[in-house]
């Protein structure tokens, strides 16, 4: 790589940083409703309570208690102005759960009040009851959430003991039985808490799947901040190549001029050994440039597989990796995306997480196709969680094989260098018997990240039982499928990476 094209070290670190602080920050669902969404949707209520009871009043002639009415109907409006003025002075647009809470029980209170002067239970519009508390059930938290329920219920309870008169035409009186009552009561009641319940379900199943779709999102965060600190360790290799070679310059000059076994012939030597070491490690840095490097961008389709099953070697289990393409036709190169490797990596964590002793890789190739096989020979997927598989939240991983084998290698790797032993004998892991923690246990993340990135990689993954060698059912199968133009690495820049490597 020549100076002109490696950036230089402080513009890496630029690149790098700005890659960094450029990124989203991971959203977090706010409980409550914003001030100026709860202004709005009184206003709306405002005017539709100020039409009903003047249409009911001037033109069916009802003998309502317009004073009262209108009175309440103030109030409220009042209030809404009062919040309209709060709004102002501080960040209205933001949700609030308290606020949200103390706005929704005083709409309870007017509309109870509104409804106990215009004929209580027989009021038509004592459904409106149920709005305040469904709205609560779906943006508040469910303490909160329960108390406005409590409310409108017990608003339901006092409407049913006393209420005015239902207004009606002039010498005539519409009296409803007190079963008939009873009846609107409880169904007011059942209305409330169904409508509550099926809202906060709702909610609740959402708020799962946008802390998902946050975590998804945090899992391609952290592959961008590799692939920034990937290009910060090229050009660092590449500018600190030039003082390190002065260096080597320098200590040789020294090593000449000084007697041999001296002091400073001893130390001119060990100076350029560190040199030299400095050297490869820098060596080994350039060997993997920075991401969108045409070297580095695309990948065989193998290697691949044996990069997403390296870490998981070295344990009780085997790896199979195989390679299934057409007579005499060349396997393409693939792009290596940062949402296939990590996906690709949770399927075989997986796999090797709930195998007895083998997983088998096998990718295939035809005309216009690119599988990739994952297949254990573990337990399989229960019939209760077969059909729920990619939802967040679904898990049936009792443990964590992958990660206590490797905790348990690092742990006897550390005591035998603390022990003083050769680091080139390593001593197998103890077996587990410690209980393992709760976290360890699985949230039901991985699988649900990893078909969400495949599936944004232009894949689509398919689960089912898989087969062992002799052809029958055993254990787990993960399939992923892809359009070959979605991975494959176009021939023409295959081409001009090629030439160019060969000038």
């Amino acid at each position: 790589m020549s100076p002109t094209e490696a950036p230089s070290l402080s513009q890496a670190v630029a690149m790098a940083a700005g890659e960094l602080t450029g990124l989203p920050e991971t959203p977090r669902r706010g409980r409550g409703l914003s001030l100026r969404t709860l202004i709005v949707l009184r206003w709306l209520a405002i005017i539709g309570q100020t039409s009903a009871i003047l249409t009911a009043y001037f033109a069916l002639h009802f003998p309502l208690p317009l004073m009262p009415c209108l009175a309440a109907i103030g109030i409220s409006a009042a209030m809404n102005l009062a919040t309209m003025a709060k709004a102002r002075r501080i960040d209205g647009s933001l949700p609030d759960g308290p606020r949200t809470a103390a706005q929704l029980g005083f709409d309870i209170l007017q509309l109870a009040t509104l409804l106990a002067l215009t004929g209580g239970l027989a009021n038509p519009f004592c459904l409106l009851l149920v709005a305040p508390v469904t709205i609560a059930a779906a943006a508040l938290p469910a303490r909160q959430a329960v108390i406005l329920g409590v409310m409108a219920i017990i608003a339901v309870g006092f409407l049913f003991s006393w209420s005015l008169p239902l207004p009606w035409r002039l010498h005539e009186h519409l009296e409803l039985p007190l079963l008939y009552r009873l009846g609107l009561g409880l169904a007011l009641m059942t209305g409330v808490l169904f409508t509550a319940g099926y809202a906060w379900k709702v909610s609740a199943d959402a708020e799962k799947l946008e802390l998902a779709l946050a975590t998804t999102q945090d899992v391609l965060q952290r592959e961008q901040r590799l692939a920034a600190l990937g290009g910060l360790a090229a050009a660092a290799a590449h500018e600190l190549g030039t003082p390190l070679a002065t260096i080597q310059v320098v200590a040789k000059e020294m090593l000449r001029a000084a007697p041999a076994d001296s002091p400073e012939a001893e130390d001119a030597a060990l100076i350029l050994q560190q040199a030299e070491r400095c050297r490869a490690i820098l060596k080994q840095l350039s060997d993997k440039p920075a991401e969108d490097d045409p070297l580095f961008a695309d990948v065989d389709l193998k290697a691949l597989l044996e990069e997403v099953a390296e870490p998981h070697r070295g344990f009780d289990l085997v790896f199979d990796i195989a390679l299934k393409a057409p007579p005499g036709q060349p396997v393409p190169r693939i792009r290596r995306l940062p949402e296939v490797v990590h996906g690709l990596s949770t399927l075989v964590e997986n796999a090797a997480d709930f195998a007895v002793s083998r997983v088998r890789l096998t990718a295939g190739v035809d005309a216009g196709w690119i599988e990739i096989d994952i297949v254990d020979d573990g337990p399989g997927f229960s019939s209760e969680i077969l059909p729920r598989l990619g939802e967040p939240y679904v898990t049936s991983r009792p443990q964590a094989k992958a990660r206590r084998a490797l905790a348990d290698q690092i742990a006897a790797a550390s005591a035998g260098r603390g022990g003083g032993t050769s680091r080139s004998r390593r001593a197998a892991p103890p077996p587990v018997t410690a209980p393992i923690a709760p976290s360890q246990g699985g949230m039901g993340l991985g699988f649900f990240i990893a078909r969400t990135l495949l599936e944004r990689s232009g894949g689509k993954v398919s689960v089912g039982a898989g087969q062992d060698e002799g052809g029958r059912p055993r254990g787990a199968r993960v399939t992923v499928r892809w359009p070959r133009q979605a991975l494959e690495v176009a021939v023409p820049a295959m081409e001009s990476a090629t030439s160019s490597g060969g000038t």
